[in-house]
């Protein structure tokens, strides 16, 4: 598999799961709870807190027409468009105190741009990488700008037909850039678990030559936690300080105890993963000698006895030789007396 780093971290190979919290709109309006969720995130063992960055003018308009009323079966129905993104969008002057929060937590900060301006005003700040978010992945000139920068580049499918991941991978190939991270999404919110398809992960790595990973919008800790056994690499959550802060994504983030449990779980998945080994390890090798089965004496014998099926059989532990030699040693003589419960060695027989 392919591996880059994003700041300090490796991406892929036999690198640990990157693991990234998305505090999108969860910081209420307020920078203060911005910083402190970023303190919190990192308490959680997350590896990157996320930010979005665009103003309600860069991603839409401001029109009331029926085309920007949001009416589709979502938690957002009722408003408009506009309304919708002037709640929700993180100031731009907010951003740099952001970044420096995130470096003085050892977290990676990066961002998704919406729109040209926003990558330009990220290179400012130096940003690590580049998220592109679903809808965004047809937006093909926006994706050549944070492409061309030659940084990593992030990119969720939730709305993407094979063709348009193609011609995104494309775009980011076209201008030189390979160090692409395709995440499986399910733009649902929250997203149904029977929905996740998480077996396309692997089909996503082998279909494009990237390093696959999970943006998930599910509820609960399962889907990141098994994403990782199917081949994640890259896992991005939601990430809110409380929930009684609210907001637009607060219904489907995960809380500083959910997110902790969802880290510590996908961690225990890796290490349970390991690697190709037939080698007994730790405590079940010391285990593995009391389980198994040997050649024991089990009556008292004489000197010169001969071994048979009452007196000799296969028992735990697995002190004596080992019972593939049972028919081989059935009507030798012993070369002594023993008591029951001896293990039968090769020095005990008279060959």
């Amino acid at each position: 598999m392919k591996e880059f780093y994003i700041g300090n971290k490796k991406i892929g190979g036999d690198a640990p799961c990157f693991i990234i919290a998305e505090l999108s709109a969860n910081h209420g309006g307020k920078i203060d709870i911005a910083i402190q969720s970023i303190r919190e995130a990192k308490k959680t063992g997350a590896d990157a807190i996320k930010l979005q960055t665009f103003t309600p003018d860069t991603i839409t308009i401001d029109s009331k027409r029926p085309e920007f009323f949001i009416d589709h079966g979502t938690m957002w129905d009722g408003r408009y468009l506009y309304d919708l993104y002037q709640e929700t969008f993180l100031p731009r002057e907010w951003h740099k105190k952001l970044f420096e929060v995130a470096k003085e937590e050892g977290l990676v900060c990066f961002s998704s741009p919406f729109d040209v301006t926003a990558v330009d005003f990220l290179e400012n700040l130096d940003a690590p990488a580049y998220k592109i978010a679903s809808p965004e992945i047809l937006d093909i000139p926006l994706i050549e700008k944070c492409a061309r920068t030659g940084k990593p580049i992030i990119i969720s499918t939730g709305i993407a037909t094979i063709s348009d991941i193609e011609l995104a991978v494309n775009t980011c190939r076209n201008v030189g850039n390979d160090n692409i991270v395709l995440l499986k999404c399910t733009t649902s919110y929250p997203a149904p678990i029977e929905d996740a398809n998480l077996k396309t992960l692997n089909n996503l790595a082998e279909t494009f030559d990237v390093i696959p990973g999970l943006s998930d919008h599910t509820l609960g800790t399962v889907v990141p936690t098994v994403s990782v056994a199917l081949g994640a690499k890259v896992i991005e959550k939601h990430f809110i300080m409380d929930k009684s802060i609210g907001g637009a994504d607060a219904a489907f983030s995960l809380d500083v105890s959910e997110f902790t449990e969802m880290v510590t779980s996908v961690r225990n998945a890796e290490k349970a993963i390991g690697k190709v080994s037939y080698n007994i390890g730790g405590k079940a090798s010391n285990l593995s000698k009391l389980a198994s089965r040997s050649l024991f004496i089990v009556k008292d014998v004489e000197k010169g006895e001969v071994l048979t099926e009452d007196n000799v059989k296969s028992i735990r532990p697995g002190n004596g030789i080992h019972p593939k030699y049972y028919n081989e040693i059935l009507g030798k003589k012993f070369s002594d007396s023993f008591e029951k419960g001896t293990p039968v060695s090769w020095e005990k027989l008279s060959l």
